[in-house]
């Protein structure tokens, strides 16, 4: 089963999606909390945090090894379900694995982020123990965008990881539903979506037929609308 995280920081929102069954946890990052108008880095963590008890990665957003280690070890105390997150490398191209080694070292949960090949999967593999719960979110969408097929990365990386019970693959960066169902077909252990994305996911079924006519119908009614004539 591929589980559904919801990729938002806005606390209403969150509210509101943890209601649905359909969604198993929260990921968050700094561009996300800036959207949401967060002034307070903390203080709006926290209140996220009180807004569900599933999963909810957090995203530290130090430069440097020591203070990435130090922001970690804070967020892992401001709840249970707290997953910490650690860019692969820091803004300089530097492997952040002395940050992963020692977060999982001291029982933090990691969603290492920003992640784009299956060599950087290894990478992390070398630096984690196999009992602490670490996320690896590789970015599918951005991959796509810039015309680079992310399958084989992430068939590579859910291969290598096998053995690692704590370890989940993540599906990052989706752009439309049906990245949900290349997720599932895949063995991604989880996907996180964007809340319109997710109410698309839940409408799920639609016949080829029904779709044909939803579509016909949708012309014709714009049509009608504009009074268009010959």
């Amino acid at each position: 089963m591929t589980k559904i995280f919801c990729d938002i920081a806005d606390i209403e929102l969150i509210k509101k999606f943890d209601k649905k069954k359909i969604v198993k946890g929260f990921t968050t990052n700094p561009s996300l909390m800036r959207k949401a108008g967060a002034k307070d880095y903390k203080r709006y963590l926290k209140n996220i945090l009180k807004s569900s008890n599933k999963p909810v990665s957090c995203e530290v957003f130090a430069d440097d090894i020591l203070n990435m280690i130090y922001q970690g070890n804070e967020m892992s105390k401001w709840g249970k379900n707290v997953y910490v997150k650690v860019p692969v490398t820091n803004s300089k191209g530097v492997f952040t694995g002395k940050v992963i080694k020692s977060l999982n070292a001291n029982n933090v949960k990691l969603n290492i982020t920003a992640v784009y090949t299956s060599k950087q999967t290894k990478q992390i593999l070398q630096n984690i123990n196999n009992k602490t719960k670490v996320i690896i979110s590789i970015f599918a969408g951005r991959m796509a965008d810039a015309g680079k097929d992310p399958i084989p990365e992430f068939k590579e990386s859910i291969r290598i990881s096998k053995n690692f019970k704590n370890v989940e693959i993540l599906w990052a960066s989706t752009r439309e539903p049906y990245n949900y169902i290349q997720a599932k077909s895949i063995g991604c252990q989880i996907i996180t979506v964007p809340p319109n994305i997710i109410e698309k996911i839940e409408k799920f079924g639609k016949s080829f037929r029904k779709l044909t006519l939803d579509t016909v119908k949708g012309f014709l009614v714009d049509a009608k609308k504009s009074n268009f004539r010959l």
